[in-house]
């Protein structure tokens, strides 16, 4: 056994049995769903760094910018940080004086059991590609941890194991302190990679800067016609706006000990991550610059852009800096991991199984768990099909958000802004953004094949039909009360 694989085995055996220790704080399902609402702003701070700092910040990001440069990241880190400092600063202290448990409580408050139902699915779905890039990650990190003696399928099974075994003792208790933990050591991990890629540059951080600028690779803006400024706007808003209405996103919010904590954390811990996923593209990058052939070996048809920078630190740095790196890694994705398998679990036992089964809150309670479990086992085969056909981390965590985007973003923005929406503007924004985003994603496949692309990306198709259907069907009835005034005979 190697001292990486040593350190690897130590580092999960310390994770689980800190989340079991977390689980002595878990009495009652607010305990398990929202850590009681006793976060301090410093572990607020930390998770909700670690609601995105995941696999793609570290392995998906870095790829997609040494492909398509800046431009090309504008959904994750800029639409994703973006969207946690909208929270903080437009949801945050609304949503947290309601004292909800979950995003789908808010649902049910201000419409209906009928659209709280909706929403919850489509949350639940829309975390499927998001939960299943972690353990993608996590597969590929122990496969070459395990310098390939245990397989990538395998990998995935023994990282889902630990992030299940914690997740499902302490829920969102064992998922906070883990973060915190897991948040010092990504911070130590990078900055120390980082500071080693600078010192083996011969001009340091600035010559990767100027070779990414001569190269175009810092062009933000896209190009000036319209298909390109909307398809920028589309993979913009993804993120930054399909994903406020997340479950990982609120329960955070929801954890911390007052609002105050829960505006300032979110904001802070949002700002945050845009600033420090450029530390991963900077090691990238500088990785590319150290070993060219290692660079076009992945960027070649065939290659993975996303094993450039494992493979780097296998090969070419000292083993204690391996140790750090592959622990910033996997608690990265550990740290993800366990928030995404917890949001949707909650979500799903809290909004849809609790009624339908009348549970008190003891069974439902032990149905967290259980859904918990559940969904891991989900995730795993849908992980496992997403990589068997080709999709990157980055890919599977940007289209996660889109159905919400559609299909949740407008009733919670409209029910907390706009006094007039109600439950038949709700019902039919969810209808019109959902058909029309899926009728176009339809034909944007269709028309693919033959290398065109649609004009208006679907997204922005189903968010547009989604706001007219919650106007519209939020006015049926004054509309309906004036037909019928003008109608009645004037006395």
């Amino acid at each position: 056994m190697s001292v990486l694989g040593s350190f690897v085995i130590i580092y999960m055996v310390i994770s689980v049995i800190i989340g079991l220790f977390a689980a002595r704080h878990v009495n009652n399902s607010a305990d398990y769903i929202v850590a009681g609402r006793s976060l301090p702003i410093y572990v607020t701070i930390a998770t909700v760094f670690a609601t995105w700092f995941g696999s793609e910040a570290v392995l998906g990001i870095p790829a997609t910018f040494i492909e398509e440069g800046m431009s090309g990241i504008v959904a994750d880190p800029f639409g994703a940080s973006f969207c946690l400092v909208f929270v903080g600063l437009f949801f945050a202290a609304r949503l947290y004086r309601m004292k909800l448990l979950t995003i789908g409580d808010f649902y049910q408050q201000r419409y209906s059991r009928q659209v709280e139902v909706m929403v919850s699915i489509a949350v639940c779905i829309s975390y499927l590609g998001w939960v299943s890039a972690q353990i993608v990650a996590l597969g590929l990190s122990i496969n070459l941890i395990s310098a390939e003696l245990i397989s990538f399928e395998w990998g995935m099974v023994i990282g889902l194991i630990v992030v299940l075994v914690y997740t499902i003792f302490g829920g969102m208790w064992s998922v906070a302190i883990m973060d915190f933990i897991q948040m010092i050591t990504i911070l130590i991990g990078m900055l120390l990679v980082g500071w080693l890629v600078a010192n083996r540059l011969d001009g340091g951080v600035m010559e990767v800067v100027n070779h990414a600028s001569s190269h175009g690779k810092l062009e933000f803006w896209p190009d000036w016609n319209l298909a390109s400024i909307l398809a920028f706007i589309g993979a913009f808003v993804t993120l930054a706006l399909g994903s406020i209405p997340q479950q990982d996103v609120f329960q955070r919010v929801m954890s911390a000990k007052n609002e105050k904590v829960a505006v300032r954390g979110t904001v802070i811990g949002g700002s945050f991550y845009l600033l420090f996923c450029f530390v991963p593209i900077f090691i990238v990058y500088g990785a590319t610059l150290l070993d060219p052939a290692l660079a076009s070996e992945h960027l070649a048809e065939g290659g993975d852009p996303q094993r450039i920078l494992p493979e780097f630190i296998l090969n070419e740095v000292p083993i204690w800096v391996q140790v750090m790196f592959f622990g910033a890694l996997l608690s990265a994705i550990m740290s993800t991991a366990s928030g995404t398998l917890l949001a949707p679990s909650a979500i799903f036992a809290k909004n849809i199984l609790r009624s339908w089964l009348n549970l008190n809150d003891h069974q439902l309670l032990i149905t967290l768990r259980l859904t918990v479990l559940g969904f891991g086992l989900l995730v795993l085969c849908y992980a496992y099909l997403s990589a068997s056909v080709g999709l990157s981390v980055f890919e599977m965590v940007e289209n996660a958000y889109l159905v919400t985007l559609v299909g949740a973003f407008v009733p919670l923005v409209f029910g907390i802004y706009w006094k007039h929406a109600n439950n038949n503007g709700a019902l039919l924004s969810i209808a019109m953004g959902v058909i029309s985003w899926g009728a176009f994603e339809i034909v944007q496949i269709k028309i693919s094949s033959q290398g065109e692309e649609l004009l208006v990306p679907p997204q922005l198709t189903g968010l547009f039909m989604a706001i007219i259907g919650m106007i519209v069907g939020s006015n049926i009835k004054r509309f309906k009360n004036k037909s019928i005034e003008m109608e009645q005979p004037t006395q």
